[in-house]
């Protein structure tokens, strides 16, 4: 047995210790805003925060996530109440296909919680290793620009 807190919940899976997070995550616990992208921890879609760190849960066991707090897109909002992140998507029109912003905000999320007002080399750093294949990036710097209060 893997005993993961999700969200604020703890979970108690009967799982391979090897079992990808992504797959716990969307099959074991129903949490389904993660996403699946390239299965190589390359693009990001799979990105959740371990202890407020982003991850790419691809390719983290589960039994590595054992014992930390996991946040996934669903954990964000308190209470139906959306985040300054969450906000600043909408307020942006960020999202085209839309299959990778979870990965995005969740980069963008954590960014903005260890530089709370970063400039475009830190915005950057934080968010190369998240690949839209619509192009967004433009949208998607405005976004964390306005979430930080810069717009």
């Amino acid at each position: 047995m893997i005993t993961l807190k999700v969200n604020g919940e703890q979970h108690s899976l009967d799982v391979e210790d090897q079992m990808p997070l992504l797959w716990a995550i969307r099959s074991e616990i129903g949490l389904t805003g993660t996403k699946y992208g390239c299965g190589i921890a390359q693009c990001g879609a799979c990105t959740v925060l371990l202890d407020g760190k982003p991850v790419r849960s691809c390719s983290l066991p589960v039994l590595s996530a054992q014992g930390h707090k996991i946040t996934t897109i669903e954990g964000l909002s308190n209470g139906g109440n959306l985040t300054k992140v969450q906000e600043a998507w909408i307020a942006e029109d960020v999202p085209q296909c839309g299959y990778c912003q979870s990965g995005q905000i969740m980069s963008a999320t954590a960014l903005l919680n260890r530089t709370p007002n970063p400039d475009d080399s830190d915005i950057d750093a934080a968010m190369a290793g998240n690949i839209c294949r619509c192009g967004t990036y433009v949208r998607i710097r405005r976004a964390i620009r306005r979430a930080a209060g810069k717009v």
